[in-house]
């Protein structure tokens, strides 16, 4: 018995092979669908110029410091979830498997979302790229979703090994390949109509509680912030590691590609005429026109699509970790039976989401699967997730311990991460009762 847990402890406990390891893998789980699919449409749908300046605030402000309190938390305990809120207090164990229920949720359709990246990579190789309605026409929705869950368990079945590997090969050519498509996107006629979309703030709306709810919503849910993501990679870094750099530099490229996403699909919305705030749809629904209409654009949709699929499977990868690592460490299961056990999870629990976009469209309150999931767990669940676990980390652990893994001697950023911490709770509460007593009088 104790052969086979220390065996357990050494397959479980492997590590980055260094600093730029980590922050290349946590930047790819980072870079996903969070900034190519999902950042673009909640900018349409949310006033552009307005949506941008309070996503970057809330980033700045709020995100990054509870962001790096949760690599730090995941270091100190080298453990998972699960384990690395047990330290904490008798409530921070069931709060830990309340962020694997939350990834669990948020992965199932991020899985789906993922197959239509590769279904529209695979249509790119076969010069038959469609529209989204045309390609949800049938069932692809449900059979790129079974096809990237296995691809996923091959992956994860090598551990973290496998996705550090698909990292470094990932970013910087998905990158280059967002700024010749930002650099196509200016010289279309919609240019300056999405330079305006961008920079004219209509400082109006920043008195809308809802825009800050979503703002806030993002930049959690791009930064991973209450999903296990990063305690979980955390708990893998090098000792040498500097926390905070590590956590600017992942943090300075995901805003990067943010932004550079908006301004690669927006002036080709309104070249063609479309209207921004077309929802989750707005990427598939944007680039098949952009490349059956540019020259050479056969070509680059293929690299394009496999670029995006490749970054959507990152973060796919990254959800799944965060799960499979819960349940091997906390029921002393090796990884190839935690990866078996998740993905038949995954597989029951996607489905739902994949069917709302096929013929059978299945739906909550008319809403699809999908959209409804989406809605709920990649917005208000995630900031309650955050705000609650950096309460845990903040209020019951003392900062000499966080201090002691942050990899540097300046105090600055242990005051901001605790000063964020501790009170954020209340000024969330406070904004909550200010929201919904509006609404009271606005409804009354």
């Amino acid at each position: 018995m104790v052969r086979r847990q220390h065996e357990f402890i050494e397959e479980s406990r492997k590590q980055w092979t260094s600093e730029p390891a980590f922050v290349a893998s946590m930047a790819a789980a980072a870079v996903g669908l969070g900034n190519l699919w999902r950042f673009p449409y909640m900018m349409g749908q949310n006033g552009g110029g307005a949506f941008v300046v309070a996503y970057l605030i809330a980033l700045i402000v709020v995100v990054l410091p509870i962001m790096i309190l949760e690599v730090a938390a995941g270091r100190l305990s080298e453990g998972n979830t699960v384990h690395t809120y047990r330290q904490v207090n008798r409530f921070g164990v069931v709060y830990g498997w309340f962020v694997v229920l939350v990834t669990v949720a948020i992965t199932s359709y991020y899985l789906v979302i993922t197959g239509w990246t590769l279904g529209y990579a695979v249509d790119a190789v076969r010069t038959d790229i469609r529209v989204f309605d045309d390609f949800s026409a049938g069932f692809n929705s449900l059979w790129y979703f079974i096809a990237v869950t296995l691809l996923a368990a091959v992956v994860l079945a090598r551990d973290i090994e496998g996705i550090e590997k698909l990292s470094k090969l990932l970013m910087p050519v998905l990158i280059g390949v967002i700024v010749f498509l930002v650099y196509r996107a200016s010289q279309t006629e919609g240019w300056q109509q999405a330079a305006d979309f961008f920079w004219q703030v209509d400082f109006s709306r920043m008195l809308d509680g809802q825009l800050w709810g979503f703002a806030f919503g993002q930049a959690f849910y791009t930064l991973a912030i209450g999903q296990g993501y990063l305690v979980t990679y955390g708990s893998f870094i090098p000792r040498k590691t500097h926390v905070p750099r590590a956590c600017l530099t992942v943090a300075g490229v995901e805003t990067s590609v943010a932004l550079l996403a908006g301004w690669m699909i927006f002036p080709f919305v309104f070249s063609f005429g479309m209207e921004p705030d077309q929802g989750s749809a707005l990427a598939f629904e944007t680039l098949p026109r952009v490349f059956d209409r540019m020259p050479g654009g056969a070509w680059l949709a293929i690299a394009f699509f496999g670029l995006f699929f490749a970054a959507a499977f990152s973060s796919c990868l990254a959800g799944l970790k965060v799960i499979i690592a819960a349940v091997a460490e906390e029921f002393r299961l090796r990884n190839g039976t935690a990866v078996a056990l998740v993905t038949g999870l995954m597989l029951v629990l996607g489905t739902a989401s994949a069917l709302s976009f096929t013929p059978l469209e299945w739906t909550i309150a008319g809403e699809p699967v999908l959209d409804a999931i989406d809605r709920v767990a990649g917005g208000d669940v995630i900031i309650v997730s955050g705000v609650t676990g950096a309460a845990l980390l903040c209020w019951f652990i003392p900062p000499m311990h966080i201090r002691s893994v942050l990899g540097t001697a300046n105090r600055w950023w242990e005051w901001r991460i605790y000063l964020v911490g501790r009170y954020l709770p209340v000024l969330v509460l406070i904004w909550a009762l200010i929201t919904y007593g509006v609404a009271q009088m606005a409804g009354g």
